[in-house]
């Protein structure tokens, strides 16, 4: 805050210097609205504009790894800045910064007044290199099968805590991690008005969903081509070519579980009967006795 209001005073200074030297013939309350006007459009709509147009990153939370995000994570828009730079105006500029100093520290997330009615949140955007986690993938027989869903219902909070729990889900205890993807499967499927089929893991449910809704955010960004793309990128490759659940002797997308998934009784498949080893028994196919891909298997 101090790295942005010696910047804005620096800016503030330099424009009253040019409006004095140029409106010297003016009268007096002519040059009291335009020195009035100056304060507002410099202290006041000069942050909110960078802002805006930073997506949340100032001069000084840009010196010091910070930026405004939304309470959901995501960037801020217009309204956001305004909000929290006209409180900003009583909470830091009419009070020395006092009273955002004490709404810091009383809140556990560490928001001033204008941060709690804008939505906002001031998070640390450079932080030391670890290895994060990632989204799985779902298994291969349930890409597609919720593309009827209706999405719109699901609120961003429920969208972050489903992807959390992805990203983090080998970290935790398995009965704790099974509940918890019971419990977000639950209110995942109360919000879409469908329930989990039966026979699928909440985990791989969830998954699923997931890859689903970022599906249609392709398609509507760059078109139904990447829409495809995101929806076929769980499909397994054997020996350089993609298997659809019809070649693994499953069922299409959408109809349930192919034969070799989780709770379904499998036998060898018409190729691997026909197919012997040398030695004359009959073996499965791939060179050097090398088992075909059976496909992901989803998390406990």
């Amino acid at each position: 805050m101090l790295l942005d209001l010696v910047a804005a005073m620096a800016v503030y200074v330099a424009v009253t210097i040019v409006l004095v030297t140029s409106t010297a013939s003016l009268d007096e309350a002519a040059q009291t609205a335009l020195s009035i006007a100056t304060f507002v459009l410099v202290l006041v709509g000069g942050p909110i504009a960078v802002e805006t147009l930073s997506h949340g990153r100032s001069l000084g939370k840009l010196a010091c790894g910070l930026r405004v995000v939304r309470d959901d994570g995501g960037p801020i828009r217009f309204r956001h800045a305004l909000v929290r730079g006209l409180i900003g105006v009583i909470e830091i500029l009419m009070t020395f910064g006092i009273v955002a100093c004490i709404a810091s520290f009383v809140s556990a997330r560490g928001r001033r007044l204008g941060d709690v009615f804008a939505g906002t949140l001031v998070v640390r955007e450079r932080i030391p290199v670890t290895r994060t986690g990632f989204v799985p993938p779902p298994p291969p027989w349930l890409a597609g099968r919720f593309s009827g869903l209706d999405l719109s219902a699901v609120p961003d909070g429920l969208w972050l805590a489903v992807r959390q729990y992805l990203t983090r889900m080998q970290q935790l205890d398995p009965q704790v991690g099974w509940s918890m993807a019971e419990r977000l499967a639950s209110d995942l499927a109360e919000r879409t008005g469908a329930p989990v089929p039966q026979g699928v893991p909440p985990a791989a449910y969830l998954a699923a969903v997931v890859q689903e809704r970022q599906a249609r955010e392709a398609r509507r960004a760059f078109g139904d081509d990447a829409g495809r793309a995101a929806t076929s990128a769980a499909v397994p490759v054997t020996h350089g070519r993609a298997v659809s659940p019809e070649a693994r002797g499953g069922t299409p997308a959408g109809h349930g579980p192919p034969v070799g998934a989780p709770g379904v009784a499998s036998g060898p498949s018409v190729e691997e009967r026909r197919t012997e080893s040398p030695a004359g028994s009959a073996g499965p196919a791939g060179p050097a006795g090398e088992r075909p891909g059976t496909g992901f298997v989803p998390p406990a």
